[in-house]
């Protein structure tokens, strides 16, 4: 392994708030930061923004210029080695003059990783790869995902009264959760590549499932333009075919996907339930929509086949201070369990309040075959 100063991680640590600034617009595309120093003078930095524009390393050379000749630059992200809608980033600081190079993480491609850090090296670059690498990984989950399986890492919303309702027997719902929740829920529609939720959903509440500038937090505002917030993918299980034109969905700016068996933008086979397969969906968005993150905002029905199916990475869940009883309707429905053994387990990874609400963030425990 190699040694890293304390300067080498306060410089990566750097690069990686850097990073963070464009989890809202660089989707496809991953979020990376660099660092360029000369000695312990940073002389060059700068974060990849949005898919076809400059990457990291470009927006710190150009602040760099001249000082690249014999610096170190600290990358979140290993370079890339190939010609896409930009220069490679390998080449660039090979031109530049680099000394060296310290990457948090290889590029997560299997069909590209190491290739970038291989050019530099052939340069005569020093290259050291690792620091602060799960840091890095916490960057960009889905993208990692996506380009190791071919999937997109997907995130399913639940909210629920205390005692597990999502809305009263007579199915009204609005509203379980407060406005701060529902705020809450606006960033994470915001960092995703796609929000998916059914006809059913959207028809109910002739939703637009788009982002809402206004309900998004004061320092997101404060640090993006409106314009610059791409609006997510919308992606509708529409297997009834009941989707129209005059909906808000079709008013509102961004795309629209729907996923039916026939004459759709996504065209999935049914299983013997009935239903649209889910794997098959959530494989066609990541492979040939380049969908890496998706959102998901849906029924009991479709929360249910998506954690029976294992397709949940992370299951995110509001409970509001509110009894509702046993008659409502509840978060999954009828799990048909008959031992213990059956039951899905989660592991909490964080709990705290958003408003008088709860707000539990839990990764599915996978079982075996």
């Amino acid at each position: 392994m190699p040694t890293f100063t304390p300067f080498d991680f306060q410089m990566m640590s750097r690069a990686i708030k850097l990073a963070q600034r464009g989890q809202f617009t660089t989707a496809p595309n991953p979020n990376v930061g660099c660092v360029i120093t000369q000695g312990e003078t940073i002389v060059g930095e700068g974060y990849h923004f949005r898919a076809g524009q400059p990457h990291a390393e470009v927006h710190a050379l150009r602040m760099a210029g001249e000082r690249s000749q014999g610096a170190t630059a600290y990358v979140t992200l290993e370079p890339c080695s190939h010609y896409g809608r930009t220069p490679p980033c390998a080449e660039g600081l090979i031109n530049a003059g680099v000394a060296k190079v310290i990457c948090a993480m290889q590029d997560p491609n299997p069909q590209v990783s190491g290739r970038g850090i291989q050019m530099l090296r052939d340069a005569g670059i020093e290259v050291q790869v690792g620091l602060l690498e799960q840091d890095a990984y916490a960057l960009n989950p889905a993208f990692i995902k996506r380009m190791q399986t071919g999937m997109p890492f997907v995130q399913l919303k639940m909210a629920a009264s205390l005692d597990g309702q999502t809305a009263l027997a007579n199915g009204r719902s609005q509203w379980i959760t407060s406005a701060q929740a529902r705020h809450d829920v606006q960033v994470y529609r915001a960092k995703a590549g796609a929000v998916l939720s059914t006809s059913q959903t959207v028809l109910a509440d002739n939703a637009s499932l788009t982002v809402r500038w206004a309900e998004l937090p004061q320092g997101v505002q404060d640090t993006y333009a409106e314009q610059d917030l791409r609006q997510p993918v919308r992606v509708v299980l529409d297997r009834q075919q009941q989707l129209h034109q005059q909906l808000k969905l079709y008013a509102a700016d961004g795309a629209v996907l729907r996923v039916a068996e026939q004459d759709a933008e996504v065209c999935v086979a049914v299983n013997k339930e009935g239903q649209l397969d889910l794997a098959q969906a959530l494989s066609a968005l990541a492979k040939q929509h380049n969908i890496n993150h998706i959102w998901v905002e849906a029924g009991a029905t479709v929360a249910k086949s998506l954690l029976q199916q294992q397709l949940v990475d992370e299951l995110i869940l509001y409970l509001a201070p509110k009894v509702m009883g046993s008659d409502g309707r509840g978060l999954f429905g009828a799990l048909g369990l008959t031992d213990m053994q059956q039951v899905l387990d989660v592991k909490i990874q964080d709990c705290r309040m958003v408003g008088p609400d709860i707000r539990i963030v839990a990764t599915p425990q996978l079982k075996d075959d």
